[in-house]
């Protein structure tokens, strides 16, 4: 059952507050988030499964929304220590009934602070990777979402890729890898961005079903290296008949790693 209070006062900002209870990695996982809004997608459960972190590695994660894609990676990997910034306050409080709802409180975190503003004076850098699933909207689109937790989760305002890119760049050891989840249309101005301060950049499509082009691409690279960007085969989602892959079934409900 989800906390009433916890319905009743973090989600005071959303017209109607009512939650879901909704479950990742084969059940091993159970997220609260809101019926209307902003949801976790596959995508953050892949960009999560693809991050290579260890035992005693430190993770920065830029727009946490409802801490999924941090408590993925930290049931993932025992040890690990996952950090996140949220500009929204009520997702931070819904973050943390999700981390306490699936007892990670000792390697997980979920904190207010915006990637484009000064870092809040808690969160204690540099780490040794960093995720991130930026918006991908821009505000002259004509494509905003009507309901505003979405519309501050999928568009950018005074900030863009790049401003991402620099505010996660700072954070980041030397050699420390960031993975974000991108556009496939607009891979350039990612690409762009991080050509100034990353190298190995590494694009993964993530194909819908065989044949079909690419949506969305994770893209890995490494923090102060100069090693020359490489466009690898991906992952196919769904096969004709709409199943997933056994690739793909295998991060989603297994919860293992995805390497690349």
């Amino acid at each position: 059952m989800v906390d009433k209070a916890l319905k009743s006062n973090s989600l005071a900002g959303w017209k109607d507050a009512s939650l879901t209870e909704d479950y990742l990695l084969g059940g091993s996982i159970q997220i609260c988030q809101p019926k209307e809004g902003f949801r976790v997608a596959i995508d953050t459960v892949l960009m999560a499964a693809s991050v290579p972190a260890s035992s005693g590695h430190r993770v920065f994660e830029a727009g946490s929304g409802s801490g999924a894609a941090a408590i993925c990676l930290g049931n993932r990997v025992p040890g690990s220590e996952i950090t996140g910034i949220e500009i929204q306050p009520s997702m931070v409080t819904l973050a943390g009934h999700n981390i306490r709802l699936n007892e990670l409180q000792k390697n997980v975190q979920v904190m207010i602070g915006d990637i484009g503003g000064p870092p809040p004076p808690m969160l204690r850098g540099p780490f040794d990777h960093a995720m991130a699933n930026p918006p991908f909207i821009g505000a002259n689109e004509g494509r905003v979402p009507k309901q505003r937790e979405t519309a501050i989760a999928k568009t950018f305002g005074m900030t863009d890729i790049s401003d991402w890119i620099t505010g996660i760049h700072l954070q980041l050891k030397r050699k420390g890898t960031l993975t974000l989840v991108w556009r496939a249309d607009k891979l350039h101005l990612a690409i762009a961005a991080l050509m100034l301060e990353f190298g190995d950049i590494k694009v993964f499509p993530l194909w819908p079903k065989p044949g079909r082009s690419a949506k969305r691409v994770l893209v890995r690279a490494r923090k102060g290296v100069k090693t020359p960007m490489t466009l690898l085969p991906g992952l196919v989602i769904h096969r004709e008949d709409g199943t997933y892959t056994s690739a793909c079934e295998a991060v989603l409900k297994g919860g293992s790693s995805l390497d690349f």
